[in-house]
């Protein structure tokens, strides 16, 4: 028989992820960071939740979630200026900057071109040679029956000449002193290009990435299952609610929880998992969940230190989208829901508040794909101007 779960009798009995405490102190650092410098913080959760089905996970169940609301608001939150951005992500989903050149997005390999010859000019010059679409590299005779060498590890063997490191003044605005000239060696008659078309909206992402990353903006945690998920939220939540500025105030009501994350509803506590792998030779296999619980009464009440929530609705059916996204404020009393629906949900939400509904709107073309690939618009642009907006009022001491 299934039981129902309080908050506190789950993280009784779930065991924390492995490396819990690390990820709290350098949240913790980072907190009181933005904090000095006048920054509003704000926790993206993203992507979603597995449950695994033993100790030794084979199998598990998953949330439909690629992480695309979290990843493209993270962003957006980072454009502001005025946040910087804890991302609670689903392992392995996209990613605030990486995600425009996902596997399936712009996949990367074919945006770069292989030179051969003279490149100490531009390709077009002569005895230089850009290898793209349509022509194949030319490759060394296999020696070993392959059609091409072993793939080499992603990090530089110890042969290699050490990194350059390049001053963000180049990466930001100027262009940095060229490099001196590499040593001699079999790869000195080939390069990598960029794409003359794909080069300009590469190099402006660039910058906005090293930005982000010189002002310590922005501070990526993983989970996988939805036990580490909630005890990090936990641990996460506390720490923000509790971290105080130099004045001794505490981050309170401008820190921001903008839980887009696709949560479990249902689980297997730990103790009832099987430790190996589920053997499929016994037949049909059936599974009893219990539910995970409701945290986002307690996060109001006890974690986040009054706290400006804002949490999501999915649903399919858009008679009971406002009826329920309306019932979770007034049960667990955080400040907005935005509901959405499966179908619309890249072109319209709705703000649902205590006050009533506000729906937000572009034209469904708008976030379909341009003819070179790239989003027109994304609605999440909007949604966080509109939080930015609602989060001003209530920082003041204002409703929302």
């Amino acid at each position: 028989m299934s039981e129902q779960f309080s908050a506190e009798q789950f993280f009784a009995q779930q065991p924390p992820p492995p490396r819990l405490q690390e990820h709290l102190d350098a949240v913790q650092v980072f907190v009181e960071s933005n904090l000095r410098q006048g920054r509003r913080v704000v926790l993206v959760t993203s992507g979603g939740t597995t449950v695994p089905l033993e100790h030794n996970v084979v199998r598990f169940l998953d949330n439909f979630s690629a992480g695309t609301r979290g990843a493209s608001s993270a962003e957006h939150f980072l454009r502001s200026g005025r946040y910087a951005v804890i991302f609670l992500h689903r392992q392995h989903s996209l990613q605030p900057f990486s995600r425009h050149y996902s596997h399936s997005t712009n996949p990367f390999l074919d945006l770069l071109d292989v030179v051969e010859g003279d490149h100490s000019a531009t390709p077009e010059c002569a005895g230089a040679q850009t290898v793209g679409k349509g022509k194949a590299p030319e490759m060394p005779p296999p020696q070993d029956g392959h059609l091409f060498p072993p793939i080499p590890a992603m990090h530089s063997p110890p042969t290699s000449p050490p990194s350059r490191t390049v001053p963000l003044d180049g990466v930001l605005g100027a262009p940095p002193p060229p490099p001196p000239p590499p040593a001699r060696g079999e790869a000195d008659d080939v390069s990598i290009q960029i794409r003359p078309q794909n080069l300009a909206p590469m190099l402006s992402l660039l910058r906005s990435y090293k930005l982000v990353q010189h002002l310590g903006l922005l501070q990526s945690i993983p989970f996988v299952t939805v036990s580490e998920y909630l005890w990090l939220l936990r641990g996460i939540s506390r720490v923000m609610g509790q971290t105080r500025d130099q004045e001794g105030k505490a981050l309170g009501r401008r820190g921001m929880y903008y839980l887009a994350a696709a949560v479990s509803d249902f689980f297997i506590p730990y103790t009832k998992m099987s430790e190996h792998k589920i053997q499929s030779g016994k037949g049909s296999l059936v599974i009893e969940m219990d539910q995970v619980p409701k945290v986002l009464k307690t996060m109001v009440d006890e974690w986040s230190n009054e706290g400006f929530i804002v949490s999501f609705k999915l649903e399919t059916d858009p008679s009971i989208l406002i009826p329920k996204a309306r019932g979770a404020l007034e049960r667990y009393g955080h400040q907005i829901v935005v509901g959405n629906l499966l179908d619309t949900r890249k072109h319209e939400v709705v703000f649902v508040r205590r006050e009533g509904e506000e729906w937000l709107r572009i034209p469904a073309d708008a976030a379909d794909k341009g003819s070179r690939g790239e989003v027109v618009k994304e609605i999440e642009e909007d949604i966080i101007e509109h939080l930015v907006t609602l989060h001003d009022r209530y920082v003041e001491g204002a409703g929302v």
